[in-house]
């Protein structure tokens, strides 16, 4: 029954599969839509969701990602994600690679983006960078609940800012 099912059918139970927490259904299902076509993009971005996400296996994700983003570099939903993984593996050429490119894409969030580096820059105290990131991410925001996130990790900056300045004594 299987050879009945098109690519696009098999795509949509293999989203089922992962919305009902199911990855390793969907793993199958995904693996077999890039076996019977192996341009099938979006295929690629959710193997590699699926191996950051569930299966913590984060070259297999970068893989997968890239391999997305080969095929088909306008694809908004990839980008997210991938820069998340990059910043998490510390790999800041790269990273700073897909930032500017994610910026370039019609319907990527860049709300998100500015957040994902403003983010990777406060861990690595880099607090003017991130505070940069941050109010990059505020101005592209366009929900309440962006806002106040961003309203919080600004003020969460200024706090360790303010916890790492050195303390100047001028005796008199």
């Amino acid at each position: 029954m299987d050879i009945l099912y098109t690519t696009e059918e098999k795509y949509l139970e293999a989203l089922d599969e992962l919305e009902h927490g199911e990855p390793q259904k969907a793993l199958h299902l995904m693996n077999e839509i890039i076996q019977i076509d192996p341009e099938y993009a979006r295929a690629y971005y959710h193997l590699g969701n699926i191996y950051q996400d569930r299966f913590k296996n984060y070259q297999t994700a970068g893989f997968y990602y890239k391999k997305c983003i080969g095929l088909e570099p306008e694809f908004p939903d990839v980008y997210l994600p991938y820069l998340r993984l990059l910043t998490t593996l510390e790999m800041p050429n790269l990273a700073e690679q897909i930032f500017q490119k994610a910026l370039l894409i019609k319907g990527v969030c860049k709300c998100c983006i500015y957040e994902q580096m403003g983010n990777y820059a406060e861990q690595d105290k880099r607090w003017e960078e991130a505070n940069e990131f941050y109010k990059q991410a505020l101005l592209n925001s366009t929900g309440i609940e962006d806002k106040s996130a961003l309203h919080d990790n600004l003020q969460r900056l200024r706090d360790k800012k303010q916890l790492t300045q050195r303390v100047i004594y001028n005796f008199e």
